[in-house]
């Protein structure tokens, strides 16, 4: 009885396995069925698909122009050549870019090579030596690594060793820059930039041997006007090697070209957009068979400067010609040796900056190209001296002391003080003035610029006050503006000689700003005080300048507690300056009434021009500084500012009795 209960449950439990058994393989077997029968189409797609990965679409850069509009900086269509790590065979690597440098050269185009080595043989490093340094350090060669040592190693690396010499040097300047720019399979290459359409059409016509070589449409920074404010704009460029990490923080990739100076680089956020992703899928044999965008890109902002493109033209041109008709006229020793200078012209109400130049200049579209001669020229033309420039502002600074003056109660409007072109307050030190003035007020010595009517107030006012004002004027404080600008500098009241107020207050000593600061001083006394944060930036407004993101609103930096008839008094002074005095070789008949003063201050080698002035005197718009390295006489630098008025108010040229801007002598 209990043997056969045994074999009972032995086949009980048999059974129940040949069940379980049964309907696993059930399952099995339609699982198969519904595979090739039901989900076969999309088996069989996922298997010759091979892979997906997602492209960067690049977004295009905002653009920057000029306060009407007119492009400083835009964007033009042009061909980049990449490559792309999973279409490019690996083992055929070396091959392919041998071919695509042959094609390059044979169509007289170059392509990205960094590597500090010259490309033609006896092969040595290049004078950039952060680079070999760098270089030497990617290796793990000692510092003292020859130049064969190198490329020995960077053979090594790419397999290099078997090829002529010539083609392993071209191989490993390619080589060596794809894996600094972190070439991969989600990273491509940017091979060459900007190639013609003769070369791009070649390119696409050897496909076939030029695996993983793609040409991609993009939008290339181009500047048209790039010899009018290079200083401004600046312009974009790879990034160096101690900025990847900070902007790979922000999302950039390597090969992404960034604002290196100027507007591109301040407004670099505003500028550059977002790109957008492509969806690229491959089949088994790595053949695209389908391209979807996911996110479309978005183009960056566009920058509209608070500069006049006309006004800014102008300003270089009466710079550039007034310097060489200073060195064709002027006597050895008293201007022909002027070479250099700077403008500032801004909108008196609403601080805006019209113009800016830096002179000599340069053309920031073809700054690569003219980088070795710009570096070379003693001239120093890539020195922005209307923002980094620190110059004594001689006699145009008098107006300044002229109102702390009047204000602080140490002179009045009929003040007289006799000039008999010696100062003989101290007895050890006795400057002295340009000429025998007699007898002079507050306007009278304006228009004259005597020096002893200037050193006898400023003695009256002491260093620390006459400091104060000129802060308060704009004269060594912070004109706002958006790009960097040199702090400027004054003289010291804790460590001044009797006489160093005296040399103070004619603009001497220590007092040194900036052309810019200087044409806000002016704007300032045409405001009567009341002193305006600068901007260079008119609006920022979306890529097709449909939405307006940004505009600049007038704001008030320093309100001065000086009363009106403080700068009426000064203003008097300026105008009897342009009419009568040291500037009336140029603005003695000018239509319009203009407040200037002329200022020759010392150097170690020979006198600089520096010159001020605003317009129109009672109804005051447009306030210009003007600086003339070299250019001895105050009164030089006025018919630059006469061109910019003349373009100003009168831009059609329909003015009478206006002389011309080329007038050398009072």
């Amino acid at each position: 009885m209990g043997g056969q209960m045994k074999l009972s449950g032995d086949r009980l439990r048999l059974l129940i396995l040949g069940v379980l058994v049964g309907t696993v393989l059930g399952l099995y077997l339609f699982r198969l069925m519904r595979m090739q029968i039901v989900d076969g189409a999309d088996y069989e797609a996922e298997l010759t698909r091979g892979s997906s990965r997602t492209q960067v679409i690049k977004a295009a850069r905002g653009e920057i122009v000029d306060r009407y509009g007119r492009p400083f900086a835009q964007n033009e269509i042009s061909y980049d050549v990449m490559f792309d790590r999973a279409l490019m065979p690996a083992e055929q690597e070396n091959e392919i870019i041998l071919r695509l440098t042959g094609l390059m050269r044979q169509s007289g185009e170059d392509w990205v090579d960094n590597l500090p080595v010259t490309r033609e043989a006896p092969f040595q490093f290049t004078d950039d030596a952060g680079a070999v340094e760098k270089l030497r350090d990617f290796l793990n060669l000692q510092p003292y690594s020859s130049c064969s040592d190198v490329l020995h190693w960077l053979y090594e690396r790419y397999g290099l060793s078997d090829y002529p010499e010539s083609d392993a040097r071209t191989l490993a300047g390619v080589r060596y820059e794809m894996e600094q720019r972190g070439y991969s399979l989600t990273v491509r290459y940017t091979f060459a930039r900007a190639v013609g359409l003769d070369t791009a059409v070649l390119i696409r016509q050897m496909g076939f041997s030029l695996q993983g070589v793609d040409l991609v449409e993009t939008a290339r920074r181009s500047y048209s006007e790039g010899n009018l404010a290079p200083h401004v704009i600046g312009r974009v460029g790879a990034m160096f090697a101690d900025e990847i990490e900070e902007y790979e923080a922000k999302g950039y990739t390597r090969d992404e070209l960034v604002g290196k100076e100027g507007i591109e680089k301040a407004f670099e956020d505003e500028l550059r957009g977002t790109d957008g992703v492509r969806r690229i899928d491959l089949n088994a044999d790595l053949e695209v068979v389908n391209v979807s965008e996911e996110t479309p890109p978005t183009p960056g902002n566009n920058v509209v400067l608070t500069l006049d493109m006309d006004l800014q033209r102008v300003a270089i041109e009466a710079m550039e010609r007034q310097i060489k008709y200073l060195n064709e006229t002027a006597p050895a020793g008293q201007g022909r040796e002027a070479n250099a200078g700077a403008v500032a012209a801004v909108d008196v109400n609403t601080g805006e900056v019209l113009a800016l130049v830096s002179y000599p200049s340069y053309d920031v579209a073809t700054y690569s190209s003219d980088y070795a001669a710009l570096v070379a020229d003693p001239n120093n033309p890539l020195f922005n001296r209307a923002l980094q420039g620190v110059y004594a502002p001689g006699s145009t600074f008098k107006p300044c002391v002229a109102a702390a003056g009047l204000n602080e109660g140490v002179i009045t409007p009929d003040t007289v003080i006799t000039c008999q072109r010696v100062y003989t307050f101290y007895p050890s030190y006795q400057p002295t003035c340009l000429s025998y003035h007699g007898a002079f007020r507050v306007t009278d010595a304006l228009r004259e610029s005597c020096n002893i009517f200037f050193y006898e107030t400023g003695r009256r006012l002491g260093i620390e006050t006459i400091n104060r004002y000129a802060r308060e004027l704009g004269l060594g404080s912070p004109t706002g503006i958006e790009l960097g600008e040199a702090g400027g500098t004054q003289s010291d009241p804790d460590t001044a000689n009797p006489g160093d107020a005296l040399q103070t207050a004619i603009g001497q000593l220590d007092n040194g700003y900036t052309p810019l600061m200087m044409a806000n001083y002016a704007a300032t006394l045409a405001r009567n005080g009341s002193r305006l944060k600068l901007s260079l930036v008119h609006s920022i407004s979306s890529y097709n300048f449909e939405e307006t993101l940004f505009e600049h609103q007038p704001e008030v930096a320093y309100q001065m507690d000086v009363p009106q008839w403080v700068f009426d008094t000064v203003r008097d002074g300026m105008v009897q300056c342009s009419r009568t005095g040291s500037a009336r070789g140029t603005f003695a008949s000018y239509p319009i009434d203009v407040a200037s003063k002329t200022g020759t201050p010392q150097t170690k080698d020979y006198p600089n021009s520096t010159f001020i002035c605003y317009a129109p005197a009672e109804d005051p718009q447009i306030a210009v500084a003007v600086i003339i390295e070299k250019g001895w006489h105050g009164y030089t630098g006025a018919p630059v500012a006469k061109a910019i008025f003349d373009q100003y108010f009168y831009p059609e040229g329909d003015f009478s009795g206006v002389q011309d801007a080329q007038t050398l002598l009072p």
